[in-house]
């Protein structure tokens, strides 16, 4: 989508179309999920700070000086909303893990295969809390893109670019020297036997 479609749904959802609503909020969905998951934030908090995030734009679309740029003002505000909530000390709420924690068998007496499946995930976790150890080890400028573009649906290399104040041709080249350090951060990991976290 072209910058100048991006502001004509802006201006169009500020005036009430709902249907200019729904695209923006389709499009941009992806980049404030992921910003929330760079920020590890509970599943609640996370679910929180992107509808308060929708409400912000509600709130002051009609004061946006540059429509253009909807990508990067959520982006900020999302930002702020998860450093707000991190402020505010976040709530304690069960995680989707603690079920590895629950009964495994029907009559306290597991089956092979419910034990199988028990080390299976705990070994799927451990593998993701290797990943998350060797980014966080990487730049600052890594871990926002890396993180932004595992969006789901990806955005767009203007969408990053606009997002995250970067060229849009430098993105290609930057996320691929950001992969093979997370590779070699990964490679380090194992070879040196860092227990998980």
């Amino acid at each position: 989508m072209e910058p100048a479609d991006i502001g004509g749904l802006v201006v169009a959802a500020a005036d009430g179309d709902n249907d200019a609503w729904q695209v923006i909020v389709g499009r941009f969905s992806g980049l404030i999920w992921s910003i929330t998951r760079a920020y590890r934030l509970p599943n609640a908090d996370a679910a929180d700070v992107y509808q308060t995030t929708w409400l912000r734009l509600a709130e002051h679309i009609r004061r946006i000086d540059d429509p253009e740029r909807i990508g990067a003002w959520l982006a900020t505000a999302a930002r702020r909303e998860c450093l707000q909530n991190l402020r505010a000390g976040a709530r304690a709420v069960p995680s989707d893990d603690m079920s590895r924690f629950e009964r495994v068998g029907v009559d306290d007496n597991p089956t092979e295969e419910a034990i199988l499946t028990a080390e299976r995930e705990q070994e799927d976790t451990q593998r993701a809390a290797s990943v998350w150890r060797a980014l966080d080890r990487l730049s600052a400028r890594c871990r926002e893109l890396l993180r932004v573009l595992m969006a789901s649906p990806p955005p767009s290399y203007a969408e990053v670019a606009a997002a995250l104040g970067l060229p849009v041709g430098s993105i290609g080249p930057t996320r691929a020297r950001c992969l093979r350090k997370l590779r070699e951060e990964l490679a380090a990991g194992i070879r040196t036997g860092l227990p998980p976290s």
